[in-house]
């Protein structure tokens, strides 16, 4: 049986944007991983303004973006889990909710921490404009009314948060912050 050299890339993805696209192709490219698996954290928070979608949009964000940039979506594995304490011990829970993988994609000082204590390999993605594709940045556009967060996204991705009121979302959460 092959053993397909797996990434995992664990995020919350509020949204997917172009930030874990370019982490994607140079995952799938230069780092030379044949799948990405990408865990959507916290799924089982949604409607904050911290985390306004649910697991399933962006899971649904995460295969639209992908093929607007023409990354096969055979290469994608996506899988969900609740929210948990960042701990030494949740690194085997979080690996038993994925399929084998080689390392962890994060440049998170404490999750690279607990998974190399864990034994698991840890690689730091390149940053892809992260002053303005990260997921803070995007929310506090769509909560101000700035209509330029569309270009942190995909445009599949940017009708898709459209489509499910995620715009009206974002707003009506940083209302009540």
């Amino acid at each position: 049986m092959r053993r397909f050299r797996r990434a995992l890339l664990f995020g919350r993805f509020q949204p997917f944007h172009r930030g874990h696209v370019g982490i994607a192709r140079w995952a799938l490219g230069e780092a030379g991983f044949d799948e990405i698996v990408f865990l959507v954290g916290m799924a089982s928070e949604n409607y904050t303004p911290r985390n306004p979608f649910t697991a399933g949009e962006r899971i649904e964000m995460i295969r639209l973006s992908l093929r607007d940039e023409g990354i096969p979506l055979d290469k994608a594995i996506t899988a969900t889990i609740h929210t948990l304490e960042t701990s030494v011990g949740s690194v085997h829970y979080v690996l038993s909710y994925v399929p084998r993988v080689e390392v962890i994609l994060t440049r998170n000082p404490v999750i690279s921490r607990i998974f190399m204590d864990a034994g698991i390999k840890v690689v730091q993605p390149p940053l892809f404009n992260r002053e303005e594709w990260r997921g803070e940045v995007i929310r506090g556009k769509i909560a101000r009314g700035d209509s330029s967060w569309r270009e942190a996204v995909t445009p599949s991705t940017a009708e898709f948060i459209e489509e499910i009121g995620g715009v009206e979302r974002i707003r009506w959460a940083h209302s009540r912050d």
